[in-house]
């Protein structure tokens, strides 16, 4: 007769489908520990074999210096609050959801794309897009806004290092040719393709476009001089879902006039985005372990909701526009946080945490479908041609 192992898990406690991913882990006796972040202390992984956290929790050192754990994965995309050297040196396996919510992310900013044209801030089809950063989502974006009519630029030195640099440009020619830089690397600390204040007070200078975005990482754009930059001109805006110190973001910032999306980082945070960076921590874990992964995200995700009804008209973009606006709130969002300007500093940053740790159930796009009533063959071809799942 087999005995089950003990396993100690302690993780952050929003992490989706928690408890059912870490009850399915055949040949374990499983003893879970689900804590707020703030609770994922020196004391708490004193006893525990695997750490499972969120961005909010910096594993290092300090936190894992004479415990047990010997596996770590973090439930998103980014891995820079992970220490991975020291990881490396005290042989302890990690991982990060590197992938899971690409297609969340790309709907953020084809929404955002979208709301920038029908405020009439850029024209798509006569916009020419820079993208800094061309991994899975710089490439994902590339092609959907090429389909919907945009000139893209794409910008990736390590990329064009290892390819055939045809096809890339250096970020000096993004910098005089594109009308909109959008960001999408990961926070690089040191090294030739560092991206701490990638765009900097001197970079923004020399940018002759009119538009940043950023829902990359906070830090890769220097806040303080992208206030700056927008200071000198009633024509620049920009667009964040990533702040620098955040969740103690600049008020300055945020109640600028040219902050016209203003998002607490919830670009990837669609249901099946969050069910999908679970599901990778999970393979991870049993990869680890060497067993069978048993556990899927289907039977604890809803069905799919009742198309939306979009009544269109002769404009096409104004179309996919109104479709997509349903489907991914980008202005609810920005009119929550925008009022959060007049909060103090300290409820700033609780109001920024609440909301991403609440924020309402938003399907992905291949599971939220639209009703496009009277649409025009040139509407469905560019909803189709953006990921647009249409009835």
């Amino acid at each position: 007769m087999s005995v089950n192992k003990p396993l100690t898990i302690v993780a952050d406690a929003h992490i989706w489908g928690l408890k059912s991913a870490c009850m399915s882990l055949p040949g374990y006796d499983i003893s879970l520990h689900a804590l707020e972040s703030r609770g994922i202390t020196r004391e708490a992984v004193a006893g525990a074999d695997v750490l499972l956290t969120r961005s909010a929790t910096q594993v290092n050192a300090e936190l894992l210096a004479g415990s047990p754990v010997r596996f770590a994965a973090t439930a998103t995309i980014g891995d820079d609050h992970y220490d991975k050297a020291y990881l490396q040196e005290m042989g302890i396996a990690f991982a990060n959801a590197a992938g899971s919510s690409t297609g969340s992310v790309i709907e953020y900013m084809l929404t955002a794309l979208l709301d920038l044209h029908a405020r009439k801030l850029i024209d798509i089809p006569e916009t020419t897009l820079g993208i800094i950063g061309v991994g899975r989502i710089g490439s994902a974006l590339e092609l959907r806004c090429r389909a919907m009519g945009m000139k893209v630029l794409i910008n990736d030195p390590p990329r064009a290092r290892a390819e055939d640099s045809e096809g890339f440009s250096d970020l000096d020619t993004l910098l005089d040719q594109a009308d909109v830089l959008t960001l999408h690397t990961p926070l690089t600390r040191h090294g030739p393709d560092k991206t701490v204040h990638l765009l900097n007070q001197q970079q923004l200078q020399h940018f002759r476009g009119k538009g940043i975005i950023n829902a990359a990482r906070g830090a890769c754009v220097d806040n303080q001089a992208l206030c700056e930059w927008l200071d000198e001109s009633h024509e620049r805006f920009a667009v964040l879902d990533c702040w620098e110190h955040e969740p103690g973001v600049s008020k300055r910032l945020l109640g600028h006039p040219g902050m016209v999306i203003s998002t607490p980082h919830i670009a990837g945070h669609s249901l099946d985005g969050k069910a999908a960076n679970t599901l990778y921590i999970y393979r991870a874990l049993c990869n680890w372990l060497g067993i069978s992964a048993v556990w899927g995200i289907e039977k604890d995700l809803p069905t799919s909701a009742v198309p939306a009804n979009i009544q269109c008209t002769d404009d096409a973009y104004a179309n996919i526009h109104k479709a997509a606006s349903i489907l991914c709130p980008l202005q609810q969002d920005s009119t929550a946080m925008q009022a959060w300007a007049a909060l103090p500093e300290q409820e700033l940053a609780k109001a920024f945490v609440a909301y991403r740790r609440h924020y309402p159930i938003r399907r992905a796009w291949p599971f939220a479908r639209v009703h496009m009533l009277h649409a025009d063959a040139r509407t469905l071809e560019l909803a189709h041609a953006i990921g647009l799942s249409t009835v």
